[in-house]
C-alpha cells in the first residue's frame, strides 16, 4: 500500500496542467492569526513555549486564550508517501517541490519557520475550543494532535491558507490521547478531503501524507503513526465561541467575531445585507447584496440587524450551502459535533464518513451514533441546532443591536432592565436566520439535483415528482444512490419512448444480483422505475426537446456532474489494509 500511494500520488506531473509555483521558502508566509488573538498566558512567546519540556505542553486548561505555542514532535526517518498535486497548485507550491528536504521535513514536523538564534519568524500553534458531542457539553476540546505551522498565500490567487500537521504530537489540548495519528485513518482523510473537493463540495484539504515508521500507536491493536499536512482558509469552528461562552469570556467573544469578519471574510463590506423575506426564495435571498458599512444598522424595529448579526448570517448561509452538496451526493460525516463544525461552512475533522451507495437515509457510518443523531438525513437539521448553540454564543452581540458600540455594553455588558428586549431581539433574529438557513438549503439543493438529473430549468412540481419521487423509488428498492445518477447520463430519450422500452432500461439501475427491495421482484420493481422514467422523459423533452442530436450535449452535461467514480468506504478500507 506504502508504494502503491508513493509511486501514484507523489509521482511528478509531465503534462504541464498545472501553472508554475514558487518554492516553499519563497512562498509568502505569515502568522495573521496568532498576531492578532491572544495566546495562551503560560507561554506567552514563541521562545518561552521553546524552552519548556513537551511534559509542560502537555494537556491542562486553557483559558481566555485562542491558542498555545507548541512545536511538533521531532520524527526520525519520516517517508513523504504522497502529495496532492491539485492542493500543490492551490497553495502555490511549484510541481517537484515535493523532493527537496525543506518539503519533506515540513511535512513531517521537523522543520519550523521559526529561528531560534534569532526569535524570528513564525511559530507553530495548537487552537483552543470547547465543543458539544452527540447534544452534550464536552467542555475544553482543541487541537490535541494538530499543530498549525504558518499561513500560506498563494502569489497568484491571493489565497491565505493556515498550513497544519495532524499527527504532530501532544498539546495542551490532547486531554488523554497521544496526540498521534495512525496510517489507516490518516489515508482516509487525505483521501476523503481531496474528493469532496474534487466534487465541488468545500472541505478543508490535504496537501500530503508523511509515513512516520518510528511511532507507533496503539488503538485496538499496535499500528504504524502518520501526519497528513492539511490545510484551510481557517481552522475556526462553532467549538471556538463555545468554549467562551461556557466560561463567560465576553470580550473574547468580541475580539474573535471582529477577527473573523476582518481577517476570514476579508472585511465586514462582504457580509450580507438584510432581508425582507427570508423564508421566500428571492433573487436577493439567494444572492443578498453586500457593501454595508460596519456601523451601519438595518431591519425593522426590534430586529435590527448590526454588523454580528450580519456575520452570524453569513456563516449560517455557508454552512446551508455546504449542507445542500453534502445532500445532493449524499456524504455522510458521521460527526457532526459542533467542534467539528467550521465557521466556513467547510467539511472538517474527518471520522467515520462515508458516501450513501444504497440509498438509505436513517444511514449513519458511526457505529456509536445509537440514535442516528448524525444520520444522513439528519445533517441539515443537526448543523442548524450546532448553528443556533453559536448564535447563543454571539446572542449579546446580536441582541444589543443599535448598541452594540456603546461604551456602557461593551464594558458593563447587559444591564438588568435592558435584558429582556436584548434576549427577544436575538431570539427574533435567530429565529429568522433559521428560515434563512431552510431556504438556502432548499435552493442549492433542488438546483443540484436538477442539475444532476439533466435539467436546464426549474420547475415548483420537479421536487415532489422527480427528487422525491426518485429517492423514495431508491430506498424501496435499494439502488446505489451515485450510481444511478451515472447511469442516467447515458439513457437516450429514444430509448424510453414506450412502457416497454422503459421497463427494460430500468433493469441498468439495478445490482447485479438483481432487486433486493423488500417486497420487490424483478417485474414490480422494473415498474416502479418505468414509471419515474417517463416523468423524467416528458421533463427532459420539455428541457432539451425532442431532436436526437442533443442526447450526447446533455449526456456531456450529466457526466460532468455525475462522477463516474465515488470514494466508498468499503473500497477504501480494502486499500487502506
Amino acid at each position: 500500500m506504502t508504494a502503491h500511494l508513493s509511486n501514484g500520488a507523489a509521482s511528478s506531473s509531465s503534462d504541464g496542467a498545472f501553472p508554475s509555483g514558487v518554492s516553499l521558502i519563497d512562498l509568502p508566509k505569515s502568522n495573521v492569526f496568532t498576531s492578532s488573538l491572544p495566546a495562551d498566558s503560560k507561554f506567552p512567546s514563541p521562545l518561552e513555549s521553546f524552552k519548556a519540556s513537551r511534559e509542560e505542553l502537555g494537556p491542562r486548561m486553557v483559558k481566555s486564550a485562542l491558542y498555545t505555542y507548541v512545536r511538533p514532535e521531532e520524527k526520525l526517518g519520516p517517508v513523504l508517501l504522497g502529495v496532492s498535486k491539485r492542493a500543490m497548485k492551490d497553495v502555490g507550491i511549484q510541481a517537484g517541490e515535493e523532493e527537496t528536504e525543506d518539503f519533506k521535513q515540513m511535512t513531517a514536523g521537523n522543520k519550523i519557520m521559526w529561528d531560534e538564534a534569532s526569535g524570528r519568524g513564525i511559530y507553530p500553534w495548537a487552537q483552543c475550543y470547547g465543543g458539544w458531542q452527540f447534544g452534550s457539553w464536552a467542555g475544553q476540546l482543541g487541537d490535541g494532535r494538530a499543530i498549525s505551522l504558518f499561513e500560506s498565500t498563494n502569489p497568484s490567487t491571493k489565497l491565505r491558507y493556515e498550513i497544519q500537521l495532524k499527527g504532530a504530537g501532544t498539546t495542551p489540548y490532547s486531554r488523554f490521547a497521544d496526540g498521534r495519528a495512525v496510517l489507516r485513518s490518516s489515508v482516509r482523510e487525505f483521501v476523503v478531503s481531496e474528493s469532496l473537493n474534487a466534487l465541488d463540495i468545500p472541505t478543508t484539504r490535504a496537501l500530503a501524507l508523511t509515513l512516520t515508521p518510528d511511532t507507533k500507536v496503539r488503538r485496538e491493536s499496535m499500528e504504524l503513526g502518520a501526519i497528513v499536512t492539511r490545510f484551510a482558509q481557517s481552522w475556526l469552528r462553532i467549538g471556538t465561541f463555545d468554549i467562551m461562552r461556557a466560561r463567560g469570556d465576553r470580550p473574547l467573544i468580541r475580539t474573535t467575531a471582529t477577527y473573523i469578519a476582518e481577517h476570514v471574510f476579508s472585511g465586514w463590506l462582504n457580509l450580507p445585507s438584510t432581508l425582507s423575506e427570508p423564508s421566500i426564495p428571492f433573487h436577493n435571498t439567494i444572492s443578498p447584496p453586500t457593501g454595508v458599512s460596519a456601523s451601519e444598522i438595518q431591519g425593522s424595529e426590534g430586529l435590527e440587524e448590526n454588523r454580528f448579526t450580519r456575520l452570524y448570517r453569513h456563516i449560517c448561509r455557508l454552512n446551508a450551502l455546504t449542507v445542500a452538496k453534502w445532500q445532493a451526493y449524499a456524504f455522510t460525516n458521521g460527526v457532526l459535533n459542533t467542534d467539528n463544525t467550521s465557521i466556513m461552512g467547510l467539511s472538517l475533522d474527518f471520522g467515520p464518513f462515508a458516501f450513501l451507495d444504497n440509498f438509505d437515509p436513517n444511514y449513519t457510518p458511526n457505529h456509536d451514533d445509537h440514535m442516528l443523531r448524525y444520520s444522513y438525513k439528519n445533517q441539515p437539521s443537526v448543523i442548524w441546532w450546532n448553528l443556533v448553540r453559536l448564535g447563543e454564543s454571539l446572542c449579546e452581540l446580536i441582541g444589543a443591536g443599535p448598541k452594540v458600540d456603546e461604551e456602557e455594553f461593551i464594558s458593563k455588558g447587559v444591564s438588568e432592565t435592558w435584558a429582556p428586549e436584548l434576549i427577544k431581539r436575538a431570539e427574533g433574529i435567530i429565529e429568522r436566520t433559521g428560515e434563512e438557513y431552510k431556504t438556502v438549503f432548499l435552493t442549492e439543493y433542488k438546483r443540484l439535483m436538477n442539475l444532476r438529473l439533466g435539467l436546464r430549468s426549474q420547475k415548483e412540481s420537479d421536487f415532489n415528482d422527480l427528487v422525491s419521487e426518485l429517492l423514495d423509488t431508491m430506498e424501496a428498492l435499494e439502488l446505489d444512490f451515485n450510481h444511478f445518477f451515472r447511469r442516467l447520463s447515458s439513457v437516450r430519450t429514444a430509448e424510453i419512448e414506450t412502457e416497454d422500452q422503459r421497463k427494460s432500461v430500468a433493469a441498468r439501475f439495478f445490482h447485479q444480483e438483481g432487486v433486493t427491495g423488500l417486497g420487490y421482484n424483478d417485474d414490480s420493481a422494473r415498474a416502479r422505475v418505468a414509471k419515474w422514467l417517463a416523468t423524467w422523459h416528458s421533463r427532459i423533452l420539455e428541457d432539451w426537446g425532442s431532436n436526437p442530436s442533443v442526447d450526447a450535449e446533455r449526456e456531456q452535461a450529466m457526466k460532468a456532474i455525475n462522477p463516474k467514480v465515488i470514494l466508498f468506504a468499503l473500497s477504501l478500507s480494502f486499500a487502506v489494509y
